[in-house]
């Protein structure tokens, strides 16, 4: 699908002038968005929707809307001429080769690479992982476009290795399309899969489960809501058309299936949610084997794990026996074994319990051995348990960061996995599970810069509540703290996502520039369990909020920096969270950099999956929601006559995710107050590109370029 806009589109507001550095910036005046009289009424409460009309992306006003603003903003933004130094240096530090973690399918190792600046990472085969520079170009995405916008989205490998299902995303989109390959000849078969979403392919047979939607309606496939997600069987050589509905639930339309085996392909499960929290499982025993499981279309398929309340994710499984991770009585989580013939909770048996720290995840490794991965303050721990349960060593680590292992086959003996720190890029490292010893793989990488010229300590603040919140803060070595540091605080807070270290080269660009970047680890997120989690949900959201606003408070306590040079940043769910703490406390922070925020909190649900989102937020069909989610929302809590920061709202075009409605609208309304010369308000609206998954380097590049640049002029 053509982009609907060319360029990169940008809003700016109002009419001001800059200086730094002797330089005057300018801002040309636009058209203010028009308001019209739609209304809602909310038990009772009547709330004002004017911009309504920025829902419909496809409408001609307003893409003309859109088109409009892009000349004044890209006006204000070039005339940042630091701009220019940072996309030099940050090409420069970007450009150095980056590899995955090997994994093993039939006689080869795979593994991604990027050379450096490639827009997509390419995938390579070897069948000797100590002589890569032979190893031979199996998939290359930049192929797939002549600007890098389509990316591999998932892979999947056949049980004989013949064959490879590959999805492919286009634009960002959440939309995969998914294709065949024959993994001898690495040419395409007839075979094409389209409209799937949240779903790669499970092999089984002669054919691969996948799951799907209905073909959405012309002009509304990255807005109109998602509904009726169902199963297919596709034989391989068929036509979609001829594909077996394996599962659907007619009465539910707002939930997700997906389809999944384990390795022996004994067992079959069907995994549905509701949302983002809370799940079910069913199965269905292939033992002993037949040849078309798709033949029995919906029957046979029993429940293993009963829903919503909790969450389960199936392991593997041990002979009869299914493995399954669970927070059931567990908070912190445990690992089970489930009989597939008496499922009852009272007769699971424990195989690792909970501990004092979070079971992050398990892996099966090899035959009769499994990987944990525990989370201690935000940092990683892996343990080396058997499948009973008997712990045989705790993997020793390069130090605190974030080690991530997809697990090994069961005639395999070693496992791989990428080992990251905030300054330093992965590591990758073998792990033997019989003599368990460690080696690295791809150790001699250089960089454009040195990773030692930076330091990261962890420190732990009070919340609003007295509750205590660990917090990562880096920056440069020897760093004066005078409350002078431009500072950028990041966070995310919800949905149970953990942020632990993770390496960025955009990061290190701004702490090149005397930048203190800082890390907050919210409630909402997973760093502690299920516990912490529910204490950001729902009726308890602002809690994130608190937690986000007490660390900047701490910021600027210990002089790290002041009001006058901190931004705040964050992206979907993290882009709520600023919209939220930049209306709620404007005067705190200089900056504020919403990116593909939920920031209407009464409509997020009426959109392509919003929906799922429900159970962490709430709904406002509900009164005792609708009274807490109205009390935070960003769009409806911009004020007359206030200051806000100065702004740069970030979105993109096929973002069906969050869709940008979001941004427009907020956009727009705080288009309505008088701007400050000294603090303008932005919306950048990017093109060919989604929520962020699969963006190309190009791409990521100029976001870090423009978002940098903006910071950094008005902190510095």
């Amino acid at each position: 699908m053509k982009s609907k806009w060319l360029l990169i589109s940008l809003l700016a507001i109002g009419a001001c002038s800059q200086k730094m550095n002797d330089k005057k910036l300018s801002l040309l005046s636009t058209p203010v968005a028009h308001r019209d009289t739609t209304k809602d009424n909310y038990f009772g409460t009547s709330i004002a929707d004017p911009y309504r009309w920025l829902e419909n992306d496809t409408a001609p006003e307003v893409i003309q809307w859109v088109v409009d603003q892009n000349k004044a903003t890209n006006h204000y933004l070039d005339q940042i001429e630091i701009r220019k130094e940072l996309r030099k240096r940050l090409t420069e530090i970007w450009n150095y080769a980056k590899y995955s973690a090997p994994f093993k399918e039939g006689d080869f190792y795979y593994f991604y690479k990027n050379d450096g600046l490639q827009n997509q990472s390419v995938l390579y085969r070897t069948k000797d992982l100590k002589n890569t520079n032979e190893a031979e170009l199996f998939l290359d995405p930049n192929k797939f476009s002549d600007d890098g916008t389509v990316s591999l989205a998932s892979l999947a490998f056949s049980k004989d290795h013949q064959f490879a299902a590959v999805g492919i995303a286009r634009s960002g989109s959440d939309w995969n399309e998914l294709f065949v390959m024959d993994v001898n000849t690495k040419n395409k078969t007839s075979d094409k899969i389209e409209w799937v979403k949240f779903s790669g392919a499970s092999w089984f047979g002669n054919g691969f489960f996948y799951s799907r939607y209905d073909e959405p309606v012309e002009g509304k496939a990255f807005s109109n809501q998602n509904e009726y997600m169902k199963i297919y069987y596709h034989i391989l050589g068929s036509n979609q058309k001829e594909d077996i509905l394996i599962y659907e639930d007619k009465s539910h339309p707002l939930r997700y299936f997906n389809a999944g085996l384990t390795e022996d392909e004994r067992f079959l499960f069907i995994n549905i949610s509701e949302g983002t929290s809370g799940s079910e499982i069913l199965v269905k025993d292939n033992s002993p084997a037949i040849k078309f499981i798709a033949k029995e279309n919906t029957n046979g398929f029993h429940l293993l794990c009963k829903g919503f309340n909790n969450n389960y994710s199936v392991v593997g499984n041990d002979g009869d026996q299914i493995l399954v991770l669970t927070d059931l009585d567990a908070p912190k989580y445990k690992l089970v074994s489930i009989d597939p013939n008496n499922t009852s909770p009272q007769f699971w048996k424990t195989i690792i319990p909970e501990g004092k720290d979070l079971l992050e995840g398990v892996v099966t490794a090899g035959k009769g051995q499994l990987i944990a991965s525990y989370l201690v303050d935000a940092s990683t721990r892996l343990k080396h348990f058997t499948n009973k349960g008997e712990l045989v060593k705790e993997i020793e680590l390069p130090g605190i960061g974030t080690a991530s292992t997809g697990g090994c086959k069961t005639d395999e003996h070693t496992i791989a996995y990428n080992y990251i720190s905030f300054t330093e890029p992965s590591k990758i490292k073998f792990y033997d599970l019989n003599s368990q010893k460690q080696e690295d793989w791809m150790s001699n990488r250089t960089y454009a810069f040195n990773p030692d010229d930076f330091e990261t300590k962890q420190v732990f603040y009070p919340s609003k509540d007295g509750t205590k919140i660990p917090m990562f803060v880096m920056h440069k070595k020897g760093l004066k703290l005078d409350g002078t540091n431009p500072t950028l605080l990041y966070g995310y807070g919800g949905f149970n996502i953990s942020l632990t270290p993770s390496f960025s080269v955009s990061r290190i660009l701004f702490m090149e520039q005397g930048g203190v970047y800082a890390i907050a680890n919210l409630r909402g997120g997973g760093e502690y369990g299920e516990d912490w989690h529910k204490a950001g949900m729902l009726e308890k959201k602002q809690n994130v909020f608190d937690d986000f606003i007490a660390a900047a408070e701490y910021l600027v306590k210990e002089k790290y920096t002041s009001s006058e040079h901190l931004a705040i940043h964050g992206g979907s769910n993290g882009g709520l969270l600023v919209g939220a703490c930049m209306t709620q406390r404007p005067e705190l922070f200089k900056v504020a950099i919403p990116a593909v925020g939920v920031l209407d909190m009464l409509r997020y649900h009426k959109f392509t999956i919003g929906w799922g989102w429900a159970v962490e937020y709430g709904s406002s069909e509900q009164k005792d929601q609708f009274d807490y989610l109205i009390k935070y929302s960003p769009l409806h809590n911009v004020k007359a006559g206030v200051k806000y920061p100065a702004t740069l709202i970030m979105t993109a075009d096929h973002d069906d995710r969050v869709v940008p409605a979001h941004s427009f609208k907020f956009a727009a309304t705080l288009q309505e107050n008088p701007i400050p010369v000294d603090q303008p308000i932005l919306i950048r609206i990017d093109s060919k590109a989604g929520h962020g998954a699969g963006k190309p380097t190009t791409k990521l590049i100029e976001d870090a370029t423009d978002m940098y640049g903006f910071i950094l002029f008005h902190t510095k």
